[in-house]
């Protein structure tokens, strides 16, 4: 044993049991499913405690040994490794604990750890008192389970209606206990446990601590009496107990004794029913289907020794303790025998039987009615209980009924009695002796008894046969209205009982009779009886015309003796103003008269209260005329008790607002509170003066508080505006002042004798305060102060009351600080936790203030609203800053911490917290007053710690409902519904605080610092390191309460709205900087909240769909920042386990990771298909989205008859207003008042007749608007629900790690999320408002969709698959591609931004099928035409075929709306929409689109808004641009129309549509921004382009389109040639100034390249005869723009190839260090495209002159030397030259530098590009270094090549690669074709030079050669050699040195090394790539030239 002594640290004696009673609570109570399994495990394992009910584990020395020692040698925990150490204080306290409870030194040490751990839950209070509540808890545990579990077996009396299983388990377990004597065990423990011994133990030990803790104690001590008392009872109601513990149990009840006011307490209660029911026989009447069953069980009738024995002991002449209680159990006894002997079986007893009558005489002997009176209904919990209620009526009616001799012998000696005592009286002697009250006495517990019926049982109905056929609709009792059927023989003796008693009554038994009948009448349809038989009994005798002789007990009688009353005492009104005015009368009232006044009263309060057709009757009698007077008599000098029972039956009869109106004018009229004063009067009369004099003399003060209720139930109906009018100022005003002023402000300071009556009068007047404010609406008429006329006087008219009394609370008034002094004594008197004298009227009292409060804030915005505009001179101030005023009692501004102090106190007073949290709410919202607040809360530690635990205290509160009806009939439910509307509230507070900055209340109760920065927060769980229990804790406490089952969290079913606000809270708490670190940490680590809580997602919940969906929502935003700051941080193992909780497919066996590669393999190659037949889950994230209903049932319009739908819309709409959650919804109360005021307003006998109509028309428009508020509310839910699921997809695919989801997979979850998404959108009723959300979400999808499948291109797989060409198959692909159309064709006509999303997708989508830049080996061109035809098509090309035709599929419909949508609308949809045709035109190769878009006219519209951007564009060009959305525009239009102009359909199109003709009239080009003036103006960002930036975005497409124009239509080239050259000239002065450009930046070398490359094909010979007839000036003039457009490309070449280039390179490397590469490489494809369009310029011009050498023209000077080196110090020809001539013409030297410098760059650019080649090759061999430094050019930002993964990084590499070759190849071949053409010049010009030139000497100027010559340069003048203007300046002053100089110049640069060069360039390149020996045949030519002798 000792081995194994581990401790228990959730405590044996109490965590087991607490587990045993939440398992049989949950169920037979709760009644969950799957629990009766659990339940049998719990009984069998805890039977022995059952069987030793309460016992102890014993003491032992071993024990005491081991715990001795745990301080030194350690103790083992059950659970825990290895032993612990425990602190030796730890054990002494487990000792005294172990003597206190004589418990196991173990047992005790286990409840003190327990103690220590549940610290937490009990603030303020040490281990060792949480371990005494523990220990008292697990008791009670013990006893509820046992009670519970008897509760639910089968039985005579009541069922739970459980499920078979369940009752055969419990009822098994029990009989068994039952057999082992557990009734003994219990009666032992009843009598054993008793509060005072056990306090008496635990005082001694010091186990007591504060008042709660005693309290707390005390009350579970109590319960557990209670449980073990109530577990018989429950036993004995349904089976009875056997001989020997019937006997025990008569043996027990012998001992009771009575508490001190004579009543039984609780427990014994339960025991004497306990037998009550065992004695009962009376079902047996009850024809049930089991009865004979029951019968076959019941020992009365079948064991004679029980009856015999139980007999015996009866008989027993030895009196009890209580011979009362004696008495009782007699009389039920012998009512069993009376009922036995008259069954067949009861023959067999008659011995016993015959014994009924002695027992009875017995019983009444010991006044067993007057025992049932005051010991057993004198009991509170007697009316608790239905089934002790149900006994004891069959107890007296079995009496009444079984017994009629010894009730007729009762009245008889009743009327022997009353002659007695009349004689006495006549006589004046001595009262007899002998005297007995049993008749009174049973009629006064009759009377008691059936007063109460707290279950609405109305038992008083079988005292009531009904005599006439009652054709009363609401009239079901016994016999349900059937006048035809015979009532019972029962209920036929007992109204005899009734009417015969009433007959000739003696006057000693008159009140006595008027006390039954006032008990029998509780109940509409008992008042209707006792009604009818008042009326009938006055009606019999009415021939006598006194009427007086009647019945004494009818109307007749009673309002007759009234009038006599009055009419008396009336004439002996006194004087008002005579100084006898206090001396009674000389005929007063005797007592006498007085008592059977006031029963008589009470008897009509009664029946008017519960029926209206009596008050009506009596109120309208024409000779009793009761209100009258009663009235009068109030004004009479009756004693004040009298009156207050007046007061109070009038109120009785104010219920009907019919008679309520009559009233106030009778109450006004006779001035019972004087409110109009007689001229000339000294003093006050009324009921001021009785209150003030009389009353307050008596101390006693019954008149008051019941005019207080008369005034509250006449305000309940409607306030009388003209009260008083004509003799005062009308209104109510006077009422409230007396109110006020008189009662409530004076009431804390008068005496009172019974102590309870001073919180009676309070509760009271507030009652009346509380209900006018509750009724008053500020209006703007009550800021206006009116003026009405009295007696010819202007007198400012009444405010309403509800004005006034806001007034008053909305100042410092005497009548708030009483209110918030008030509201201070309530919580210090609750602090206490004793009973004291009117508790509950203080409770009471306190609600009412504390609702006047919550009130006043409500309206005060209005009011005070009201109060500005309409500039009264009212002052007043807003609530909630006179609630920081400071307290007189404490000298502390502590009136919020008071109310908030009631949140503490939620158990016992529920309404109240409610109403604290109310208020604090509402408070809340205002910013300012948080931080006083938070300083309020915090100051005092000890109240910090109370508010603190109230907050916790009400959010731990599990009896919480949601409840969706309003009037809870059942107390219980409406208490648990006010509970949860607390925790609403404060959930509500602390989402209001969290918006608001800190420190907040908010940060406060959340458990967050308030006094450092809040970041710092270490939050920890409860208890540690002293942390206390805060609403964070709460709040997880309750949403984690289930995540371990399979249902998921209950707070989610139960409570819907509170989980979906507990999610809100935590979302905030995640989302706010401040908290966010703090609160993810204590979530990821203590709790593991959102692994726990998303495994169970979706969230269904049938009945409340919309708070299903916010719960969703706020969870997954929740979890999208946990996965963004987890991937941030590196936690990649919390990143993991949420991605592969919300994605996987697999059955949550979570397979190994290291999954056998071949497996991977066939999974990539089968694709989808051959996959799902492995079982499959569906992915969390699909069963969310299935989760959101994407239809929505919308209301249908309204049908109205009398409302004109228009104005009701109209109506409807100025009633909306934006809720808290942001919801626009209508207040539905506003419009019921408006449109309930409309139908008030309709005059006329035709409108009240429509009345009934009306208002169904009304009842029907609210009903619609709530039905579209509920819509709203959906929709609303819905969006959020899908944004936040949005928002999590898209954080998943963006933020987590790419290598957390592989390729194949991560394709293959889009692609079902991507259908998904499709098919719910797509579907008929799927609501539009959700469209937008998915068509965002759609986009991003295909967007990752997209990257997904370019990366696993890249990184080189699945393109050999066959299924695909990646992991997700080709026809998900087209699936995908399908949907993604019909979208776009559902969204119709609107929705265009929508579409914006859908052709981003589109874009992304056919973005896949494009091919990826392929490295250029300059190897391919190497294989024959034929084998290209021949390959076989690959993946690209074949998913492009097939999308093609889906696309095409969809025929004109689609065409048309992408193109209405590329030329109108919304900017961003244009653009996109203008891509989404670009892309399909580029890869539509029948032409379809185009044919389409040119024949439909689109083409032409968007030609034609070419002008409309001109104006836009130009604006762009300012400094500071309005927006750049025209240029992007413009960018998407040029791309678009290049797009088409790339075939030669759509060029020539193109044309035709007038294309370039609009390009021509657009100004902009002409707009060339000053560089330097815009440097100052640049954007710091970077973001916005420098203006000349922005130029060249306009001018550089629009060069390119040219480019394409002239490349597509080479088959009639002039005609575009010819346009192209027309707008160059027409922007002439703008290119030239282009071309002059003097800084070389690369913008400017892009603009050059296209420019040249336009010229080069544009500005020739011949071109301008395409463009049709042009007179001969314009001729000339054209042609001069020509020459010049010739010259500049000339001169440029020179700084091209020669001056700059290396100057160009240099300066590119200094401005740009960071990019310095790739600027590099960009710059010298620049250059060499300039130099290559240059050369093919030159080419042409040569070519176009002529065929030959010797009639071509020349373009270079005859000189070749090389241009100046980088100094610049020489000029660009050889200074020997000194003419003019040869500056402005480039020397044929240059043509040569070029050559050289090309054939060099070739080598240097084929070497890196073989390098490049090699690396991509060996690219898994590079270092890292290597790697990194590819990819510095691709990642920005400094360290971002470190931050990247290394996959991410080789692909880089490679893309970076890729570019790098394909770049050489592109500067190879450019270089190629500048050596080739270069060549060509030369040759061209050397051979002219050399061969056919004629030299002149300088001596003969003019020879005729020479014209020959010039004639030849200046006949087309387009002559290379000719100056400005046409002038030709003779180059034919060619001098022969000069030629030889060329000659040897050439002979020197073009020597054996370039030749060698150059034909090495043909070797490696141009064999492949262009004409083969071309360089070889020109070298050789040019060779030749220069080697031919000497003329």
């Amino acid at each position: 044993m000792a081995a194994q002594m581990a401790v228990n640290s959730g405590a044996s004696l109490w965590g087991p049991l607490k587990e045993l009673w939440e398992t049989v609570d949950g169920a037979v109570l709760r009644r969950q499913p799957e629990s009766v399994h659990l339940l049998d495990l719990q009984l069998k394992k805890h039977k022995p405690h059952f069987l030793s009910l309460f016992k102890n584990p014993p003491k032992s020395a071993e024990q005491r040994e081991k715990v001795r020692k745990a301080s030194t040698e350690g103790i083992a925990i059950q659970g825990q490794q290895g032993s612990r150490l425990l602190p030796e204080q730890l054990l002494t306290e487990a000792f005294i604990l172990s003597d206190l409870f004589d418990i196991g030194e173990l047992a005790a040490l286990e409840l003190l750890l327990a103690g220590e751990q549940q610290q937490p839950y009990f603030p303020g209070l040490t281990r060792g008192l949480v371990a005494v509540l523990l220990y008292w808890d697990g008791k009670l545990c013990m006893a509820n389970s046992l009670r519970t579990l008897i509760q639910s077996r089968q039985g005579k009396t009541f069922t739970l209606d459980l499920s078979g299983e369940l009752v055969a388990l419990t009822t098994r377990f029990t009989d068994e206990l039952m057999s082992q004597g557990l009734t003994k065990r219990i009666l032992t423990l009843v009598s054993e446990i008793s509060v005072t011994r056990e306090f008496e133990r635990l005082q001694k030990e010091r186990g007591l601590g504060n008042e709660k803790h005693r309290k707390e104690v005390a009350d579970l001590i109590k319960e557990c009496r209670q449980a073990l008392a109530d577990s018989l009872f429950s036993w004995t109601c349904q089976s009875p107990l056997s001989k020997d513990d019937t006997l025990a149990l008569i043996g027990h009840l012998e001992t009771v004794t009575a508490q001190a006011d004579g009543s039984l307490d609780s427990v014994n209660l339960a025991l004497v029913m306990a037998l009550l029911y065992c004695l009962d026989v009376s079902f047996i009447e009850q024809g049930t289907e089991d009865r004979d069953d029951l019968l076959q069980a019941l020992p009365l009738l079948t064991e004679r020794q029980y009856v015999s024995a139980v007999h015996s002991r009866l008989m027993d002449s030895q009196p009890w303790k209580l011979p009362g209680l004696q008495a009782v159990c007699r009389l039920a006894w012998a009512l069993s025998l009376r009922v036995l002997s008259q069954l067949p079986q009861g023959s067999a007893l008659v011995e016993f039987t015959e014994a009924d009558e002695a027992l009875a005489d017995q019983a009444l002997l010991g006044d067993v009615f007057l025992f049932m009176k005051e010991g057993m209904l004198g009991c509170e919990s007697f009316s608790q209980e239905e089934f002790y209620i149900r006994r004891v009526h069959s107890l007296i009616t079995d009496f009444l009924a079984l017994m009629p001799m010894k009730v007729k012998q009762l009245r008889n000696r009743a009327d022997e009695d009353a002659r007695l005592v009349h004689m006495s009286l006549q006589m004046d002697s001595e009262l007899p002796s002998s005297l007995r009250k049993d008749l009174d006495h049973l009629m006064i517990l009759i009377g008691e008894f059936y007063s109460k019926d707290p279950f609405g049982l109305e038992l008083g109905l079988e005292f009531w046969c009904p005599t006439e056929s009652l054709q009363h609709t609401s009239l079901q009792g016994s016999y349900l209205g059937m006048a035809l059927q015979r009532p019972p023989h029962k209920q036929v003796v007992l109204s005899k009982f009734v009417r015969q008693m009433g007959d000739l009554l003696p006057s000693t038994l008159y009140i006595s009779y008027l006390r039954m009948l006032k008990g029998l009448a509780n109940g509409p349809q008992c008042a209707h009886y006792c009604f009818s038989l008042l009326k009938t009994n006055g009606a019999a005798h009415s021939d006598n015309i006194q009427g007086v002789s009647g019945s004494p007990v009818s109307w007749e009688h009673f309002f007759h003796s009234l009038m006599l009353y009055h009419e008396n005492l009336r004439r002996d009104l006194p004087n008002p103003d005579s100084a006898h005015y206090r001396h009674p009368p000389l005929r007063g009232i005797t007592q006498r008269e007085m008592e059977g006044l006031t029963s008589f009263l009470q008897l009509l309060t009664t029946i008017i209260t519960w029926s209206e057709n009596a008050r009506l009757a009596l109120c309208e009698h024409p000779q009793w005329t009761p209100v009258v007077v009663m009235l009068g008599l109030l004004q009479c000098s009756v004693p004040p008790v009298l009156k207050a029972e007046l007061l109070h039956c009038l109120a009785a009869f104010g219920k009907s607002p019919e008679i309520a109106a009559s009233l106030w004018q009778s109450l006004e009229y006779t001035q019972i509170l004087q409110t109009v004063r007689a001229p000339g009067q000294r003093q006050a009369a009324g009921i001021e003066v009785e209150l003030n004099e009389i009353e307050s003399s008596c101390e006693e003060y019954p008149l008051t508080r019941s005019f207080c209720h008369l005034i509250s139930t006449l305000v309940e109906g409607s306030l009388p505006v003209n009260l008083g009018a004509g003799l005062r100022v009308p209104g109510f005003q006077p009422y409230l002042n007396f109110l006020r002023d008189s009662v409530f402000l004076p009431f804390p300071t008068r005496a009172y004798r019974r102590p309870a009556e001073k919180w009676e009068v309070a509760d009271s007047v507030l009652e009346v305060f509380h209900k006018l404010l509750r009724d008053y609406e500020p209006q703007p008429s009550d800021f206006v102060q009116e003026i009405v006329e009295l007696q010819g006087e202007q007198v400012p008219a009444h405010k309403p009351p509800g004005h006034s009394i806001m007034f008053h609370l909305l100042n410092d008034s005497p009548m708030l600080a009483l209110c918030l002094s008030l509201l201070e004594e309530g919580v210090r008197q609750l602090d206490t936790y004793a009973p004291f004298p009117g508790k509950k009227h203080l409770e009471s009292a306190v609600l009412h203030c504390l609702c006047l409060l919550d009130l006043a804030l409500q309206k005060e915005a209005v009011f005070m609203d009201l109060l500005r505009e309409s500039q009264a001179s009212l002052l007043v101030s807003p609530l909630e800053q006179l609630l920081q005023g400071v307290s007189p009692q404490t000298r502390r501004a502590d009136h919020i911490v008071n109310i908030a102090r009631y949140l503490y106190h939620s158990s016992s007073n529920p309404e109240a917290a409610f109403q604290s949290a109310k208020i604090l709410r509402r408070i809340a919202n205002y910013p300012n007053i948080q931080i006083r607040l938070v300083g309020d809360f915090t100051h005092d530690q000890a109240v910090s710690h109370k508010l603190m635990a109230g907050f916790v205290e009400c959010l731990d509160n599990e009896d919480a409902e949601e409840g969706t009806e309003k009037d809870d009939i059942d107390s219980q439910k409406k208490v648990a519904r006010i509970r949860h509307e607390t925790q609403i509230h404060i959930l509500n507070l602390l989402i209001t605080s969290l918006e608001l900055k800190a420190p907040n209340l908010a940060l406060y109760l959340l458990g967050y610092e308030v006094k450092k920065p809040v970041s710092s927060t270490n939050l920890q769980d409860p208890g540690v390191l002293g942390c206390p229990r805060s609403c964070l804790h709460a709040i997880l406490s309750r949403l984690q309460r289930g995540t371990e089952k399979r249902s998921g969290p209950a707070l989610t079913q139960q409570a819907p709205h509170l989980a979906e606000l507990c999610y809100q809270v935590i979302y905030q708490l995640c989302a706010c900087p401040d908290t966010s670190g703090p609160t993810m940490r204590y979530l990821r680590t203590s709790q593991d909240f959102l692994f726990s809580h998303l495994q169970h997602l979706p969230f269904i919940l049938p009945s409340n769909q919309i708070a299903a969906l916010s719960q969703m929502s706020w969870l997954m935003k929740t979890a999208a920042i946990e996965l963004r700051v987890t991937s941030l941080n590196r936690q990649r193992s919390h990143t993991q386990r949420l991605v592969s909780l919300l994605l996987d497919d697999q059955p949550h066996a979570q397979h190994a990771d290291g999954e056998s590669g071949m497996e991977d393999e066939t999974r990539s190659v089968s694709g989808f298909l051959h996959f799902d037949t492995v079982s499959k889950v569906r992915r969390k994230l699909l069963s969310v989205l299935d989760a959101i209903d994407f239809s929505q049932d919308m209301p249908e319009l309204l049908q109205l008859d009398f409302f004109e739908r228009t104005q009701i819309e109209q109506v409807i709409s100025n009633c909306e207003h934006v809720n808290e959650q942001g919801h626009t919804v209508c207040n539905v109360k506003l419009l019921h008042r408006v449109l309930v005021a409309e139908v008030n307003a309709l005059q006329g006998m035709a409108a009240i007749g429509q009345r009934p109509l009306l208002m169904e028309e009304v009842n029907s428009i609210l009903q619609q608007v709530v039905e579209r508020n509920r819509v709203r509310r959906s929709l609303s839910a819905k969006r959020h629900a899908l944004q936040s699921w949005r928002s999590l997809v898209e954080t998943l695919l963006t933020a987590c790690p790419a290598d957390l989801i592989p390729a194949d997979e991560r394709q293959l979850i889009i692609r079902d999320l991507l259908l998904d998404l499709h098919d719910k959108v797509l579907s008929e009723d799927a609501a539009g408002e959700l469209m937008p959300i998915v068509a965002g979400a759609v986009f991003t999808l295909t967007a990752h969709l997209s990257q997904s499948v370019l990366s696993e291109q890249q990184q080189g797989v699945g393109l050999e698959a066959s299924s695909g060409f990646a992991s997700i198959a080709n026809s998900a692909l087209h699936l995908i591609l399908r949907k993604l159309l019909d979208f776009i064709l559902s969204t119709g006509g609107g929705y265009q931004r929508l579409r914006a999303h859908l052709y981003g997708s589109l874009l992304y989508y056919l973005q896949i099928a494009q091919k990826p830049e392929e490295p250029d080996t300059l190897q391919t061109a190497g294989k024959a035409m034929w084998e290209r035809l021949t390959a076989p098509e690959d993946g690209f090309s074949k998913l492009q075929r097939e999308n093609l035709a889906i696309i095409e599929s969809y025929g004109k419909a689609l065409m048309e709306v992408v193109c209405r949508d590329a030329c109108d609308g919304h900017e961003i949809s244009r653009m996109l929409a203008m891509a989404v045709l670009d892309r399909i035109l580029s890869i539509d190769r029948q032409n379809q689109w185009l044919l389409y878009i040119c024949n439909s006219g689109y083409l032409r519209s968007l030609v034609e808004s070419l002008r409309q951007d001109d104006v836009a564009l130009q604006s762009l060009l300012t400094p500071q641009p309005p927006l750049l959305k025209p240029l992007y525009i413009f960018e998407s239009k040029m791309a678009l129309l290049t797009r088409v102009a790339k075939t030669g359909q759509g060029a020539v199109e193109l044309l035709r549509c007038g294309l370039v003709a609009q390009l021509m009239e657009c100004q902009v080009f002409d707009m060339v921004p000053d560089s330097d003036a815009h440097r100052v103006m640049r954007d710091p960002s970077g973001f916005i382009p420098s203006p000349m930036d922005r130029y060249r975005q306009i001018l550089l497409p629009t060069l390119r389109l040219f480019q394409v124009i002239l490349t597509s239509t080479s088959i009639n080239h002039q005609q575009g040639a010819a346009q192209v050259l027309q707008w160059l000239i027409v922007h002439a002065d703008t290119i030239q100034s282009l071309l002059r450009c003097q800084e070389l930046s690369m913008g400017a070398l892009q603009e050059l390249s296209l420019l040249t490359g336009i010229i080069s094909k544009t500005a020739l010979p011949g071109a301008l005869e395409m463009g049709g007839e042009v007179n001969s000036a314009a001729l000339m003039e054209f042609q001069g723009h020509i020459n010049r457009f010739q010259r500049l490309c000339l001169s440029l070449l020179g700084r091209l190839a020669g001056s700059e280039r290396d100057r160009l390179l240099k300066q590119a490397e200094i401005s740009a260090p960071g990019d310095s590469a790739e600027r590099r490489e960009e710059m010298e494809v620049a250059m060499q495209q300039v130099c290559a369009n240059i050369m093919e310029y030159c080419q042409a011009l040569l070519l176009q002159s002529s065929a030959q050498a010797q009639f071509s023209i020349c373009l270079f000077s005859p000189s070749g030397s090389e241009p100046a080196g980088r100094d610049g110090a020489r000029t660009d020809l050889s200074s020997t030259v000194p003419s003019m001539a040869y500056s402005r013409v480039p020397s044929l030297g240059l043509v040569l530098y070029l050559l050289k410098n090309s054939a060099a760059d070739f080598f240097r650019f084929h070497q890196s590009h073989r390098q490049s080649l090699g690396k991509l090759q060996s690219l898994d061999q590079l270092p890292p270094e290597e790697l990194k430094e590819l990819c510095q050019g691709l990642v920005s930002g400094p360290g971002g090549v470190e931050k990247i993964s290394s996959v991410q990084r080789s692909l880089l590499a490679k893309r970076r690669l890729v570019q790098l070759i394909n770049n050489r190849a592109k500067l190879l071949a450019l270089c190629s074709y500048v050596i080739e053409t270069c060549l060509f010049v030369l040759w061209r010009h050397l051979e002219y030079y050399l061969l056919h030139c004629i030299p002149t000497d300088p001596k003969d100027s003019l020879l005729p050669g020479s014209t020959l010559y010039r004639s030849r340069l200046a006949d087309d003048s387009f002559g290379g050699l000719q100056a400005s203007g046409g002038r030709g300046l003779s180059l034919s002053r060619v001098s022969q040195q000069d030629l030889d100089l060329l000659k040897s110049d050439m002979a020197a640069g073009f020597g054996e090394a370039l030749q060698r060069k150059l034909l090495e360039v043909e070797g490696l390149y141009s064999q492949v790539r262009s004409r083969y020996t071309f360089i070889q045949a020109l070298v050789r030519r040019i060779r030749g030239l220069l080697r031919q002798p000497k003329s």
